[in-house]
């Protein structure tokens, strides 16, 4: 198995990566790993690098506020594109990273190429619940102008990974809605909601964003611009809930006590709602593994991004994938 990183991609690049890659290749010695990026920052990094990982050197880097169709056409020799590269022409079995998300995207539609009879790939993130469960959110920003058919797309390759990497055995899949009732939403939900129903899925009905975090599904399914609004509300709320509650606790000497006694309880649940413990967003239906991960990525959920990487490649992913759309007929 081999795994591609994009060692430049990110707010913590190179250093996150390379040390991530260094300490998860020093516990797994039969996964190789190949580092994209400038030799020399790497290098920084980690001058000895474990025996198997090496560097791919990189001519650019494809930054945060490029246009991403523009900069994955005009600059071949990024660490980002070498790295989609690797995957379409066999030499990886899965890419990872934590760059433009939108130019990931345009590498893994332009150079990677999607499934046969996948007609939209998807970004499939995994958001906290309150049960610490997580819900597979898709689609979260990959395909803004979604059908019918694509939403159904996206339930079934959610419905295996959910099963064969999250390990839930018979994923709940609900469909992202402005009400519960059958009828309920636009002509885009109401048609995806007639094509679920007849699906194999285990198809729950319609959610409401309000009990998106109750843990009642497994797989949520929308399209792109819902997905990204939803996603970037969760990260927001819980990123200002944090830091409310952080200042509560540091208000005066009773609060800092109190906070001392509370520890102990808090902990666990700020591991539950912490993005790192989740590792990356799969971007599903590319003929190839590619894994995004969060921009912000520290050293540790990038760990957590390789391990699920790992298991990608390890379950077979994109056959099961492919079978469970053609035994649906939903190619």
């Amino acid at each position: 198995m081999r795994i591609v990183v994009d060692a430049m991609g990110g707010d913590h690049a190179p250093l996150a990566p390379v040390s991530a890659v260094c300490a998860f290749a020093a516990e797994h010695p039969r996964v190789s790993f190949t580092l994209v990026g400038s030799a020399a920052a790497i290098r920084g990094v980690r001058a000895d690098l474990p025996a198997n990982v090496e560097v791919l050197p990189a001519g650019s880097v494809i930054e945060a506020g490029e246009e991403p169709v523009q900069a994955v056409r005009r600059k071949q020799d990024s660490s980002l594109v070498l790295a989609a590269e690797m995957v379409a022409d066999g030499r990886a079995d899965i890419m990872v990273s934590a760059g433009n998300t939108g130019a990931l995207v345009a590498a893994g539609l332009l150079v990677i190429g999607r499934m046969h009879g996948i007609d939209r790939p998807a970004l499939a993130p995994v958001l906290p619940t309150f049960d610490g469960r997580g819900v597979l959110l898709l689609d979260a920003g990959a395909t803004m102008d979604a059908k019918p058919q694509h939403l159904l797309q996206f339930a079934h390759m959610g419905a295996v990974y959910s099963q064969y990497v999250l390990g839930v055995k018979r994923p709940r899949v609900g469909l992202l809605n402005v009400g519960t009732e059958a009828g309920k939403g636009n002509q885009l939900t109401k048609a995806t909601y007639d094509l679920l129903a007849r699906s194999n899925l285990a198809f729950i009905g319609n959610l409401e964003a309000r009990d998106l975090m109750q843990g009642t599904c497994d797989v949520v399914v929308c399209d792109g611009f819902v997905g990204n609004v939803v996603l970037k509300l969760v990260e927001g709320v819980g990123l200002g809930l944090f830091n409310v509650l952080r200042d509560a606790l540091t208000t005066n000497l009773r609060a800092k006590c109190g906070a001392i006694l509370l520890k102990p309880t808090l902990k666990p649940l700020f591991k539950r709602f912490d993005y790192s413990e989740y590792g990356g967003a799969p971007f599903l239906g590319v003929q190839g593994g590619c894994m995004k991960a969060h921009g912000s990525s520290n050293q540790r959920a990038w760990y957590a991004a390789l391990a699920q990487s790992v298991r990608f490649v390890e379950q077979d992913l994109l056959r099961k994938m492919s079978a469970a759309l053609s035994e649906a007929g939903a190619e």
